[in-house]
């Protein structure tokens, strides 16, 4: 008969653990919590508390930045799993100290950062550059778009919210009725089926009136959201700050992640989350922002002058262009055209004989004095838009009557802008003073601008590949851009922690 070890569960052991053994230099962990402890000024939370004399001792900030940080870079980013972790993860025992704070106290620890998380991410980004990790003349921009804690199904302008609510209100409505006829069959026939389908129906009813009393008082509250094109924009119930983003894996509501990466050694300069999709106006408030934490690691105001800047085209608009300029910046941000002019990229097909070229402007027949355009097809296309400016060029625009496109024989020549039912013309009149797209274009064809804009992707998107895919930074947990930011900045963080884990010597390996 084989013979097998006894075991029992019933038996106590007593396993020694020292704390501080458990953060083994050169490690993430022992990074956190040397920096923490030697480097990051926590001070700063200390005039929240106002238990000096009397009322219960709290948690210390530097014990919950700890449990925080180090939660964050094993993709754990909610409250509970934080608590779960400080009592069965024998790193975060040793990180908390033995503690175990409850998890209404660390989400309420972090979504009450506002003024304390650029402090901290200063006090970190100043022990970058004291371990030289900071080159500061080459840095490469570029965004995330993650989802947030909201619902894209509860996103609509004002009159879309509103016919959802009289659509709910119909549904309770018609619930309603089918109650009283049940009620009624009940009276009738002195029986019925027994108070369970009228039990389910009156949960319906109570859960739809407090969907359709939710729109009601946002609506209250809350006029049309205009964007900065001027127009209305899809507003969200659950988190109005945020917005409806188009992504490579479908549209989202949610922040869109921004960071400023320095070439050396991909240390996240600065970092903020906007509710909006676009880039067209973001380098402005990330050089400014960036600015202001260079200055306050020890580098002058005009620390941007003359340093390389790369982004790519989703960036390119007149803004953005003109704030490089201002800030005498060597950048480089192609336009949405610029690999079809890179000759490396052009692949040369044969064009088959029965196939021509589309239409362009000059093709269209103008008639100055009705102010339209004749196409080669014969249609009319009509002024429909005053002028509009888009990279500083000033444009014109017309469009065909609807329906008149459809089964036209030159079809597949025609221009590109526009829909099945019509087509649109857009003619440059003008270009301003400030125009800085043409000048743009000429240095990003050159060879040398696409050897150096071909460095971007190097330095910026493996900080996105390790925050989203190591980090599980894959969607905010926090409602509304100042939480959102925060969470952000504390990933952000963590990034550059690692560097320092990585690549400094003085504070975070053993010695």
């Amino acid at each position: 008969m084989a013979k097998y070890k006894p075991y029992d569960y019933t038996q106590s052991t007593l396993i020694p653990v020292n704390l501080e053994e458990q953060l083994i230099p050169g490690t993430l962990e022992f990074a956190i919590h040397h920096l923490i402890e030697s480097r990051m000024d926590t001070s700063v939370f200390d005039d929240r508390y106002k238990n000096d004399e009397a009322g219960r001792w709290a948690y210390d900030p530097k014990v919950l930045l700890k449990v925080v940080l180090f939660g964050y870079s094993r993709g754990l980013m909610s409250s509970r799993d934080l608590e779960r972790a400080c009592g069965e993860n024998v790193t975060f025992m040793a990180l908390a100290c033995g503690q175990r704070p409850d998890h209404s106290t660390i989400a309420a620890f972090v979504s009450s950062m506002k003024e304390e998380i650029l402090p901290l991410y200063r006090d970190i980004l100043l022990v970058c550059e004291e371990e030289g990790l900071l080159g500061g003349t080459f840095f490469a921009l570029d965004g995330c778009k993650l989802s947030s804690n909201a619902s894209k199904e509860w996103s609509g302008k004002v009159g879309d919210l509103e016919r959802k609510k009289e659509k709910l209100e119909g549904k309770i409505r018609r619930l309603m009725e089918e109650q009283r006829e049940a009620d009624k069959g009940e009276d009738d026939e002195g029986r019925g089926d027994g108070g369970s389908g009228i039990s389910r129906r009156e949960e319906k009813i109570e859960k739809l009136r407090k969907q359709a009393d939710r729109i009601e008082r946002f609506l209250q509250a809350n006029g049309p959201k205009i964007g900065r094109q001027g127009r209305e924009i899809k507003s969200n119930i659950t988190d109005n700050e945020s917005a409806t983003m188009v992504t490579s894996r479908g549209i989202i509501q949610g922040y869109n992640g921004q960071a400023l990466v320095d070439s050396k050694r991909q240390v996240i300069v600065y970092g903020e989350a906007f509710g909006d999709s676009q880039d067209h106006h973001h380098v402005a408030p990330m050089i400014d922002g960036a600015k202001e934490n260079m200055v306050e690691v020890g580098y002058d105001e005009g620390c941007f002058e003359g340093k390389i800047l790369t982004a790519d085209s989703l960036y390119h608009s007149s803004s953005n262009l003109k704030k490089c300029d201002e800030e005498k910046l060597d950048a480089y941000i192609p336009d949405k055209d610029f690999r079809k002019r890179d000759p490396n990229l052009r692949i040369k097909t044969p064009v088959s004989p029965g196939r021509r070229k589309r239409f362009a402007l000059k093709d269209f027949v103008q008639d100055q004095a009705r102010d339209e355009y004749r196409c080669p097809g014969g249609k009319i296309l009509k002024r429909h838009v005053k002028n509009r400016r888009s990279d500083g060029i000033i444009y014109r625009g017309y469009r065909a009557e609807e329906n008149v496109c459809p089964g036209c024989p030159l079809k597949g020549r025609c221009l590109i802008q526009g829909n099945e039912n019509r087509r649109y013309l857009s003619v440059p009149i003008a270009g301003t003073a400030e125009n800085l797209t043409k000048p743009m274009i000429e240095k990003i064809d050159s060879e040398q601008g696409r050897r150096i804009y071909n460095r971007r992707i190097g330095i910026v998107e493996p900080v996105f590949a390790n925050l989203r895919a190591q980090k599980g930074m894959n969607r905010f947990t926090l409602r509304g851009k100042i939480k959102v930011n925060i969470q952000w900045l504390l990933y952000c963080m963590v990034h550059n922690i690692e560097k320092i884990a990585n690549y400094g010597a003085q504070y975070c390996r053993a010695t």
